[in-house]
Order: structure tokens, then C-alpha cells, then sequence
């Protein structure tokens, strides 16, 4: 693999290292919540924690979560690789620790393919067990679909020039689950 200086990623980029934020709408559901689904609404931060001549790495925070429910759901921050053509979930028991470590690299690390969230062009699918992935770009859309036969599922599209618009994920037979969509509007912070 030949490393070409680090560009920007149509997808997740940023000008700078500030924080910028975004409203997110969409429901949750789970076995706890005596509805089919009840609103929910979030406020998503990204942040480029690093940045290297090959790439960056971005941290995608959910905080504000706001719903009807009796127990408070919580998403845990992701981190994200960020090539010219990829977008890559770096998971690690210990994210930030692996921020420092790959950031001081001279080149990105090799990437586990049940690990990509995102690509430049064109499609891709990786199969793991029963969990099927799918990444596809169409138009100015790159979406992400990961599938399990017992309903367990993850959702992720970026938008080029927006970044993250879509984000959601779901336990099987609707167990425990939420989707969320970007509204209008993005701020620094």
C-alpha cells in the first residue's frame, strides 16, 4: 500500500480541530419502554483529535440524549481512521490510548475490513459469521449497513461536505434499539 499526503475525505473531514456540532431526531424502542418507539433527540459532536500526514482520526460524541424513557440511554463516543478513501472505526479496549499510538505512525495501520464504516467510491461488503456488511456510495451518500439474522443491526451514512447524518442501531426482534437523523443546522462549539 503507497501512502499518498492525507488530502480530505469527502465524507468526514474537518478545517480545523474545534468541535462542531449537530441536532439529531429519530426514536428509540426497547423492552423498558412501554411504547412501539417514543421520540429521541441528541446532540452529535465530532472532533478531529488527531491529524497525520496520511489521515486523521475523528471521535464522534452523542451527548444531550433526550427522550420519554424511564432509563437514560447512553452511545459511547466513536473513534474513526480517516484516509483519503477510508473511514475506519478504530476499536480498541482503550480508544484514546490507540489515538496516541496510531497518530505518531508514519502510515495508517492495517485495517481489520469488519472495521470499515466508509468509503470514497464505489461499494464494498465483508461477511464475518452471520453479521453481513455493506458499504455503498450513491451520489453524495455513503451508507453503511451491518446485518445479523436475528435482527441485531448498525446503520451509519455520512453525507459529502456534512459528514455523519444517519446513526443507528437495534437488538434483535426490536429488543433494544434507536435511529437517529441530522436536522438542519451545524455549529461550532
Amino acid at each position: 500500500m503507497s501512502v499518498s499526503a492525507y488530502g480530505a475525505n469527502p465524507f468526514l473531514d474537518a478545517r480545523d480541530d474545534k468541535p462542531v456540532s449537530a441536532n439529531f431526531r429519530g426514536t428509540e424502542w426497547g423492552e423498558q419502554i412501554q411504547e412501539e418507539e417514543i421520540p429521541l433527540t441528541a446532540r452529535v459532536v465530532t472532533t478531529r483529535v488527531a491529524k497525520m500526514r496520511w489521515g486523521a482520526i475523528f471521535k464522534i460524541e452523542f451527548t444531550d440524549l433526550k427522550s420519554r424513557a424511564k432509563n437514560r440511554r447512553k452511545i459511547q463516543p466513536d473513534y474513526f481512521i480517516v484516509t483519503n478513501e477510508r473511514i475506519v472505526l478504530l476499536n480498541e479496549e482503550n480508544n484514546e490510548a490507540a489515538v496516541k499510538k496510531v497518530s505518531g505512525i508514519d502510515q495508517p495501520p492495517a485495517f481489520e475490513p469488519g472495521d470499515i464504516y466508509g468509503i470514497s467510491s464505489g461499494s464494498f461488503s465483508h461477511e464475518d459469521g452471520l453479521w453481513k456488511a455493506t458499504i455503498e456510495v450513491k451520489g453524495d451518500l455513503c451508507t453503511y449497513q451491518s446485518n445479523h439474522p436475528s435482527g441485531h443491526f448498525k446503520k451509519v451514512v455520512w453525507k459529502k461536505g456534512v459528514d455523519l447524518i444517519e446513526y443507528s442501531m437495534g437488538s434483535g426482534a426490536m429488543a433494544n434499539g434507536f435511529r437517529l437523523k441530522r436536522t438542519a443546522g451545524r455549529h461550532a462549539l
